[in-house]
């Protein structure tokens, strides 16, 4: 009986020590969510200026060449955000001629996922043509084996996306 008294003794020190672990990844747990909670509602809070999407702006736009807002392709690895600057020169005179390209006005970044949300956050306002939307696709000419992750990348991005109050106009119109 003697012998029992200091095993039963470590065993509820054990279990202690086993609840008091838990509880403080649960707390840990806790203050993440709520850490992620206040950079999401930021970044909500820095595209509130961006209007809400005009659908009747790009409902016939079927080429993504033609797509004015920020357009992401997303590969395996990595995501491909194209934006076209606004105009800098309001004059129709001399628009998309050689010496105003639209093309001169459009850029690509090539992102991380885990970079895509602080590179909307930083998008100029002349950016967001049609309102608070973006075109996502798939990268044509993926392999075969690269597209269930390309995929669960596409959703991401997507949930991503969502949760930072943009609405997306996902490619092929689907």
């Amino acid at each position: 009986m003697v012998l029992l008294l200091p095993v039963a003794l470590v065993a509820c020190r054990k279990e202690q020590q086993a609840v008091v672990g838990v509880a403080q990844k649960a707390a840990n747990a806790e203050h993440k969510a709520q850490a992620a909670a206040t950079v999401r509602d930021q970044q909500r809070a820095a595209l509130a200026h961006i209007p809400l999407p005009t659908k009747s702006l790009y409902v016939d736009i079927h080429e993504p060449s033609a797509w004015a807002n920020p357009f992401l392709s997303v590969e395996a690895n990595m995501l491909d955000l194209r934006i076209t600057l606004a105009d800098a020169n309001p004059s129709p005179a001399g628009q998309g001629t050689m010496l105003r390209p639209a093309g001169a006005r459009r850029q690509e970044l090539q992102l991380r996922p885990t970079e895509l949300a602080d590179a909307i956050v930083a998008l100029p306002d002349g950016a967001w043509r049609y309102g608070r939307v973006i075109a996502v696709a798939e990268a044509p000419g993926a392999s075969a084996k690269d597209r269930p992750q390309i995929r669960r990348n596409v959703e991401a991005a997507i949930q991503q996306l969502n949760d930072m109050g943009i609405v997306v106009q996902e490619w092929p119109n689907r």
